[in-house]
């Protein structure tokens, strides 16, 4: 009988002490439990809530209320800025804003720049010179600048040489000669009376290098005229700022800071293919 109780008693002890864990476990569940609803409690605090009378003002991601996540502009954290971390982006209708600025007019003017970075590729950075590549070298004339084509007849007369007639602008043979020569495509024409015979140069490893060059020149040229749409269309949106909020502001010139990068990006893209088919 002894042992039995004793033996009753161990059990009942330890059964208490499991008992005992799971209390302590249970306890600590509900903490962490506690602690999470807190937590999401917070965050969603933290989240910008639209007003009671929000009208429809920027996103498309909200048709009844232009108030969610993106109207208010986030703060800055270490955690952000750091390498790898991609920002939200933003996505604003351009039918909502048509009364500041014109998005849609702005997008054609940034994809303009970069079909004519496109045009120029196409037409004037070839390994092997044609005479389109001749037609719209820019001549400087007193009577002002014009493309070669409209100034002199252009003709291949063989794979090796470009003949440029002159007889209809004898004045500006010169000029023609000049702008040809210093057209960064490694030309050297050679005068005779009106004619002006281009050797069309060999295809050598300087001359894809000197191509590549240019295409580079050219790219960062289209870059310059890039930043020049996207000042202007922020310029256009600053003068709202006493009429519109600060987000609202701060929204729109994010926005059109991501329309320029995205063209930015399509030229190095082209640049990138272009590089390579000239330098072989």
């Amino acid at each position: 009988m002894p042992l039995r109780t004793a033996a009753t008693q161990n059990g009942l002890g330890e059964a208490s002490g499991g008992a005992g864990v799971t209390a302590m476990a249970l306890q600590c569940f509900r903490h962490l439990h506690s602690l999470l609803r807190c937590s999401s409690g917070v965050a969603v605090r933290l989240l910008p809530q639209p007003p009671v009378r929000c009208t429809p003002l920027l996103l498309d991601g909200c048709r009844h209320c232009a108030h969610p996540l993106l109207l208010a502009r986030p703060l800055a954290t270490k955690k952000a800025k750091g390498k790898g971390q991609t920002q939200a982006k933003v996505n604003i209708s351009a039918a909502l804003v048509e009364d500041i600025i014109n998005l849609e007019e702005t997008s054609q003017d940034l994809q303009a720049v970069v079909e004519a970075l496109k045009e120029d590729f196409n037409r004037n950075l070839n390994v092997r010179t044609s005479q389109g590549a001749l037609d719209h070298i820019i001549v400087t004339t007193k009577d002002g600048k014009f493309p070669l084509n409209q100034l002199g007849q252009i003709s291949q007369k063989s794979p090796q040489l470009i003949v440029v007639n002159m007889t209809n602008f004898p004045e500006s043979t010169a000029a023609a000669m000049k702008a040809i020569r210093e057209s960064g495509m490694n030309l050297n024409p050679e005068v005779d009376g009106t004619l002006i015979r281009v050797p069309v140069p060999k295809v050598t490893r300087e001359h894809r290098e000197s191509l590549a060059k240019l295409a580079k020149q050219s790219t960062n040229k289209s870059k310059e005229a890039l930043r020049k749409v996207r000042s202007k269309s922020i310029n256009q949106v600053k003068k709202f700022k006493s009429k519109v909020s600060e987000d609202t502001i701060w929204l729109l010139e994010k926005q059109i800071q991501q329309m320029a990068d995205s063209a930015a990006a399509e030229m190095d893209k082209l640049l990138a293919a272009k590089t390579k088919e000239l330098l072989g």
